[in-house]
């Protein structure tokens, strides 16, 4: 049976999930959900995580967690393609990855999944411990440790601890060789991958992640040349790496969201890519830094001026602080002037958490 949040997203047949949000109350709306065709309604957080804790112990599928400070979807997504050569595979979709998304997921498996993959997130100390007694995974994958959250963790240490917690609850662990925080063993720097991985996603964070990725998917019996020929019609979902032609420009839209970590990396591969005119960088401002938050922002466009790029656009607060070429409060100042700093042949990268709303520039 499949579940939703959503009373006006219900059709014969479904169940309903009845929350009460900020916004609005999810009971308000069980009526309608009702005469909808929902044969099953679940009342309350706590209801829908006993109800998905009951669930994942029926269900016969391997599960498999990912967490980290960067790069979970894309894991996510690349464990879905290489599992999927192995068997039925189901996955986190969307940013369904918290205390009531997980839970949701897990309701959502189909009865003959061979394998589940939950993407994990947390911004607070003991969030990943509290998916992990829902979810109880198989085998546990960690992306890196950064410094997302930071505001929450205090530490580089207390995002390790945090993210850890899935390699201690798991029966299996993965997690990329030179984190010393983590004492991990998979090598991230395979050329096989590179070469798989080559006019499929830039950048060697994600050659990491697809590394990572298929360490999980080997131990279930994956192999290369299968993984290698999944990749071969592999995309991102939502706004990650998603190439928008606009009046002969290029764009790449990746404001999905953002840390220091994963600007920096976006910034490599941006490099990397073919480019005819000009290489435009937009960065936006980053939240739940903590105290250390201008100094991360300042890192970020320090990088962008060591690779050459240039002009670089700041928007918002903290990044317009920053060493830049122009810069904005805001998105809607900048979006009528944008189209006269870009020329055809340019490759413009738009790159800020989500809510600074860098998308809309795409309008």
């Amino acid at each position: 049976m499949k579940y939703t949040l959503d009373s006006r997203a219900v059709k014969p047949g479904m169940g309903f999930v009845a929350l009460k949000g900020e916004k609005a109350d999810g009971r308000d709306f069980i009526q309608d959900a009702v005469a909808a065709g929902a044969v099953d309604v679940i009342i309350g957080l706590d209801e829908l995580q006993r109800r998905a804790r009951e669930r994942r112990r029926g269900l016969r599928a391997k599960v498999v967690g990912v967490t980290g400070s960067a790069g979970k979807t894309t894991t996510k997504e690349l464990l879905k393609v290489f599992l999927s050569a192995a068997g039925r595979t189901y996955a986190t979709e969307g940013n369904f990855n918290n205390h009531i998304g997980l839970p949701l997921t897990i309701l959502n498996c189909p009865d003959d999944a061979d394998f589940l993959v939950l993407e994990m997130g947390s911004n607070h100390p003991g969030e990943i411990a509290a998916l992990c007694e829902i979810a109880a995974p198989d085998v546990g994958v960690v992306t890196n440790i950064g410094t997302a959250h930071m505001e929450f963790f205090g530490s580089r240490e207390g995002i390790a601890k945090e993210k850890g917690t899935l390699l201690e609850r798991a029966a299996t662990g993965f997690s990329a060789a030179g984190e010393p925080l983590l004492r991990g063993t998979v090598d991230t720097r395979q050329e096989w991958m590179r070469r798989a991985l080559a006019g499929v996603l830039p950048g060697e964070h994600n050659v990491a992640n697809a590394c990572l990725a298929y360490a999980a998917a080997e131990s279930f019996g994956v192999s290369k040349e299968a993984a290698a020929a999944a990749l071969k019609d592999f995309s991102l979902p939502g706004a990650r790496w998603r190439k928008v032609e606009k009046n002969g420009a290029v764009f790449i839209d990746d404001t999905y969201n953002a840390n220091p970590d994963s600007m920096i990396a976006a910034l490599d591969a941006f490099v990397s890519e073919p480019c005819e005119g000009r290489r435009i960088a937009v960065l936006g401002d980053m939240f739940e830094l903590g105290p250390t938050a201008q100094e991360l922002h300042r890192k970020v466009f320090e990088h962008a001026a060591s690779l050459g790029v240039r002009p670089v656009i700041a928007v918002g607060e903290m990044s317009s602080r920053c060493r830049c070429d122009a810069a904005f409060g805001g998105v809607e100042e900048l979006k009528g002037k944008l189209a006269d700093e870009v020329s055809a042949g340019d490759l413009v990268l738009l790159k800020a958490s989500h809510a600074v709303g860098l998308g809309r520039l795409l309008e």
